[in-house]
């Protein structure tokens, strides 16, 4: 097959930025559309600022939210950091190799699977704040079953999107690290939100920058999870393996991505809630 012409590449960056403007898009079509939300209250984690069932629901519709915006801007990062880490390409260099179609193409993948991903951590963390425990027990908690949970999602999108093949036993590949990062992830988001919480910001700038934080704390996980994935015949050692600035690309652009998400999340929360209102009423 003949290699691609020299205007892909621009052509592919151009359109890289029209997954991110959608999801804007369709932020700024909620509030069109439903400007009594604007002033709707945030579910609070706080067991006396609802029922159960609402916060359970509030907080699906929370990660479902964050899910989509997630999607579209993973679809566009990790083909990136992908190249980053496994070619070992540079910035410039990754970023002319990715084009339109290799992004379209991931959001297949990257949609469900955060459908799944997103909710499912968020509605265990909802249902764990009615308990007694403290934030940082909590969280650890909170990633044990998460992982547990799904770890078979997770290494079925790494895999995916490493084009190796997809086998039952590689689903619950490199359990032990992948538990570490999300239970140090739980804890580290129920500190840094407690720490956070009298912060003079917006609710969801204070929980973007909670996750953020959150994620760079449990980085090290990932360098360790990483490690464990290579396949055996191309197994580098630790020392060769570990790139400072390999790991510093990745994880800025991971952690962006975990905290502008579920931000945005908790901001449109209040807007899908007035829409189910709506539809309650109509039923």
């Amino acid at each position: 097959m003949a290699p691609a012409g020299p205007r892909s590449p621009r052509r592919g960056s151009r359109g890289l930025p029209l997954l991110v403007l959608a999801a804007c898009f369709v932020v700024q079509y909620v509030s069109w559309a439903f400007p009594g939300a604007a002033r709707a209250a945030v579910p609070s984690p706080n067991p006396e600022g609802g029922g159960f069932m609402t916060k359970v629901i509030g907080a699906a519709a929370q990660g479902a939210t964050a899910a989509f915006v997630a999607a579209i801007l993973s679809a566009v990062t990790e083909p990136l950091v992908n190249r980053l880490l496994v070619k070992r390409m540079t910035f410039a260099q990754a970023y002319a190799e990715v084009n339109f179609a290799i992004v379209s193409k991931f959001f297949l993948t990257t949609f469900p699977t955060n459908m799944l991903k997103f909710p499912v951590f968020e509605v265990i963390n909802i249902m764990l704040s009615f308990t007694s425990l403290s934030g940082g027990i909590r969280g650890m908690i909170n990633g044990f079953l998460f992982c547990t949970i799904m770890l078979p999602v997770t290494n079925y999108r790494f895999r995916k999107s490493m084009g190796w093949e997809i086998t039952l036993p590689a689903l619950y590949q490199a359990y032990v690290p992948t538990v570490v990062r999300d239970i140090v992830y739980g804890w580290s988001r129920g500190f840094v939100g407690g720490a956070m919480s009298d912060v003079a910001l917006p609710k969801e700038i204070r929980f973007g920058i909670t996750v953020f934080a959150a994620c760079i704390i449990s980085s090290p996980g990932n360098e360790w999870r990483g490690y464990t994935l290579q396949p055996k015949e191309k197994k580098l050692p630790f020392a060769e393996y570990f790139k400072p600035i390999n790991y510093a690309r990745s994880t800025g652009v991971g952690a962006t991505i975990m905290g502008v998400a579920l931000g945005v999340g908790m901001f449109v929360t209040p807007y899908v809630e007035q829409l189910v209102s709506f539809l309650g009423t109509l039923i």
